[in-house]
Formats: C-alpha cells, structure tokens, sequence
C-alpha cells in the first residue's frame, strides 16, 4: 500500500494545475484510487483499496464552510486561481465561503468533483 510519505512526495512534485493529469495518474501508479481535500483546513484522505487511507495534515488555517453553496462565486473563486490572481489559500478561503466543502480527485476516472456540506456536486470536471 502507498504511504503518506509517497503522497506527500507526489504533490510536491506534481500538485498543480499544469500538472494536474500527472500528479493524478502518479497517485494512481501507487495504488489511490481517489482523494478528497477538505476547505476546512486543507487536510487530503488518500483512499485506496479494501478501505485503506492515508491523511495529510492540514495545508492552512481553518475556514468555516458556508452552510449553503453560491455557485457564481464558487467557479469566480476558480476562475481566479486557475488564472493566477489568486493563491491556493485565498482560493480555498473564497471556496469554503461560497459553501464548497471539499473536491474529490478520482484517479481512475480523471476527474475532479467539488460537494457543497449536503454532499451536493456542484461541478465535475475532466482532468
């Protein structure tokens, strides 16, 4: 199974957006099938076969995530950063106000989904 270690060593390698399809199929290579990141405070869970996980620790300060989604705002807030005005951690403060509760990162599919706290998709995209 893939450790933390492993993970880890992959995002800094290959965790950004001109390398999003790299970084996912690395991922996949080491056996996670998928990966959910919280806006909460940044913190991934690796999944992996037969219930196995990894967690990360948390990649920034803890933001409340709005009860209620705003999907203008939400893709603003993407927009934003996939054009670099903002940082990952602005953008992840402007996501959790705009009610997004996580992204998942599918590694087998290529795609990454953002759920709103009712577990709601609010978008899912090819990588």
């Amino acid at each position: 199974m893939f450790t933390l270690e492993q993970t880890n060593e992959i995002h800094d390698r290959l965790g950004n957006a001109s390398t999003l399809k790299d970084y996912l199929l690395a991922l996949r290579a080491i056996g996670v099938l998928a990966s959910d990141s919280y806006l909460t405070d940044g913190h991934t869970v690796h999944r992996g076969a037969d219930g196995y996980e990894v967690v990360t620790e948390p990649a920034h300060e803890v933001f409340e995530v709005a009860a209620t989604s705003d999907k203008e705002a939400f893709v603003e807030h993407l927009r934003l950063h996939e054009t670099g005005v903002t940082s990952y951690v602005e953008m992840s403060r402007g996501l959790a106000e705009a009610g997004v509760e996580k992204w998942t990162f599918d590694t087998m599919e290529l795609t990454i989904t953002y759920y709103d706290r009712a577990g709601t998709v609010l978008l899912s995209e090819s990588v």
